[in-house]
C-alpha cells in the first residue's frame, strides 16, 4: 500500500457580519425562481446583502438539466470569488452540473483571493472536494438558497444561520436520529459530502488520492440499496477508504427501507474497523444540519456526537 501522508486542517474564513454581501450561484441544475427569492429574502433578514450572479436564472439551451452553459455557469463561481466585496458564495440548488464546469476554472487565479465561505450540499461535493485540494479552504456542506429545505424548514435555516454569524456556537453536531453502527471514538480532518458523487469522482483531476486521516461524511438520496451498494464497493475497491479515520452517515432520504440501508451500511463499512455514527442528520433530508468539511474534529459514536476542535469561521480579531 502507498504511503499516505497525514492531513492537515484547512484554511479559515472569516464569519459573517450583518452587512455582507453573498453571491449567490447556479453551479448545477436550472432553480425555481420562486424559492430563489424566498430564500433571498431569509438571507436579506439576516442582514445580508444579497447578490445574484449573472447567469443565475439561466437555463441551458440545449440541455434543459443545466443551469446556463458550462462556461457561464464556471464564470459566475469564479467571478465571485475572486470579487473582494463578496463574503460568501452560496449556491442556489444541486442537481448536476459541477463536474462540467468545475474543470473550466481558473485555480491559479482562485489562490490568489482570500479565505471566503462556501455553503452547498449535494452536487455541490464536486466543488467541495475541488476548494480543498485546490485551495486549501474549509468550505460549508449545509442547505443551498432555493432549496426546499431552507425556505420551509426553520431548524435547518437557522443552524446555518449560527454558523455563518455565530460558529462557536455550532462546535458540537448531533440529532435525535444520531446513534452508534460501530462504537468508539476517532479524531481526523472532515471531508466527503453525497456519497454518489465521491464515487463519481474517481479518477478525476479533482478527486483527492484518498480519505486517509479523515472523518468521512457520506449521504445521498434517492439510490437504492442495490446502488448504494455499488457506490460504496466503488469507494472501496478504488482505496479510497483505505486509512479513513472514521465515518459520519446522514439523511438517506428515498433510499429505501432505512433498516436495510443500514444493514448494508454495516455490511460494507463495518470491516473498515473504526467508529460509524449512524444518520446524524445532515443532506437531503426534510431537516438539515450545517457540517463543516477540511475541519479537524473528534468523532464519538458512543455519544452522538461530532465535535469540532475549533470553530469553522475565524472572528473578527482572526483567531
Amino acid at each position: 500500500m502507498a504511503q499516505l501522508q497525514p492531513l492537515r486542517a484547512l484554511r479559515r474564513p472569516r464569519r459573517l457580519v450583518p452587512g455582507d454581501r453573498v453571491a449567490l450561484v447556479g453551479p448545477s441544475s436550472p432553480v425555481n425562481h420562486e424559492r430563489v427569492a424566498e430564500g433571498s429574502e431569509i438571507l436579506r433578514s439576516w442582514g445580508l446583502e444579497v447578490v445574484p450572479s449573472e447567469h443565475l436564472l439561466d437555463i441551458h439551451p440545449g440541455l434543459g438539466h443545466l443551469a446556463g452553459t458550462d462556461a457561464a455557469r464556471a464564470a459566475d463561481f469564479q467571478r465571485a470569488w475572486l470579487d473582494p466585496t463578496i463574503a460568501a458564495v452560496i449556491c442556489a440548488r444541486g442537481g448536476y452540473g459541477v463536474q462540467r464546469m468545475v474543470d473550466l476554472l481558473d485555480w491559479e487565479a482562485l489562490r490568489s483571493a482570500p479565505p471566503k465561505v462556501l455553503v452547498g450540499y449535494s452536487d455541490t461535493t464536486v466543488l467541495h472536494e475541488a476548494v480543498a485540494q485546490r485551495l486549501g479552504v474549509a468550505t460549508l456542506y449545509g442547505p443551498m438558497s432555493a432549496s426546499a429545505v431552507f425556505v420551509s424548514d426553520r431548524p435547518s435555516a437557522d443552524h446555518l444561520r449560527r454558523t455563518l454569524f455565530e460558529p462557536a456556537t455550532t462546535t458540537v453536531l448531533t440529532s435525535d436520529t444520531a446513534t452508534s453502527l460501530v462504537p468508539g471514538t476517532a479524531h481526523g480532518i472532515t471531508a466527503g459530502g453525497c456519497a454518489s458523487l465521491l464515487a463519481t469522482e474517481r479518477g478525476t483531476p479533482t478527486a483527492r488520492p484518498s480519505f486517509a486521516g479523515t472523518i468521512l461524511l457520506l449521504e445521498d438520496v434517492n439510490e437504492y440499496p442495490y446502488q448504494l451498494d455499488r457506490i460504496l464497493t466503488q469507494l472501496l475497491r478504488s482505496g479510497a477508504l483505505d486509512g479513513v479515520a472514521g465515518i459520519v452517515l446522514g439523511s438517506w432520504h428515498g433510499c429505501g427501507p432505512l433498516e436495510r440501508v443500514r444493514e448494508l451500511m454495516l455490511e460494507r463499512l463495518g470491516p473498515l474497523g473504526v467508529p460509524i455514527l449512524w444518520e446524524l442528520g445532515f443532506g437531503h433530508g426534510p431537516s438539515t444540519l450545517t457540517v463543516p468539511l477540511g475541519m479537524p474534529a473528534r468523532l464519538d459514536a458512543d455519544a452522538d456526537t461530532l465535535t469540532l476542535d475549533v470553530p469553522v469561521l475565524t472572528g473578527d480579531s482572526g483567531e
